[in-house]
């Protein structure tokens, strides 16, 4: 069985700084496309940032220059490194696998919640 297990959320001033983390386990890791989404209540879950299966990695327009996602594939984690929090970082983040690198996420966390405040 596949699990994925988000841990690092927190509350934190604005311009503070925060590592998401997402260990995952049940599957062959360095296999399979990995990636960061965040979601506010009532508004649809986005992307933030993305890990190819070469390690390639994409950022949100919307949070390039502040968010960095990375692996640490002796320890199955992929993490989400976020600097100069802002309040409108403030969601629910989830980290997602999917097997096929074809967008398709087929495995969730349960996610870790983020509140940034002024």
């Amino acid at each position: 069985e596949v699990t994925l297990v988000e841990s690092g959320g927190g509350s934190v001033s604005a311009g503070g700084s925060l590592r998401l983390s997402c260990v995952v386990s049940g599957y062959r890791w360095q296999s399979w496309c990995m990636a960061w989404f965040r979601q506010v209540p009532g508004e649809k879950r986005e992307p933030v940032a993305t890990i190819n299966d070469n390690e390639m990695t994409t950022i949100a327009d919307s949070v390039k220059g502040r968010f960095t996602v990375s692996q640490d594939n002796a320890k199955k984690t992929l993490y989400l490194d976020i600097d100069n929090l802002m309040p409108e970082d403030t969601a629910m983040y989830y980290c997602a696998a999917d097997p096929r690198c074809t967008s398709n996420y087929e495995y969730w966390g349960q996610g870790t919640q983020v509140t940034v405040f002024a």
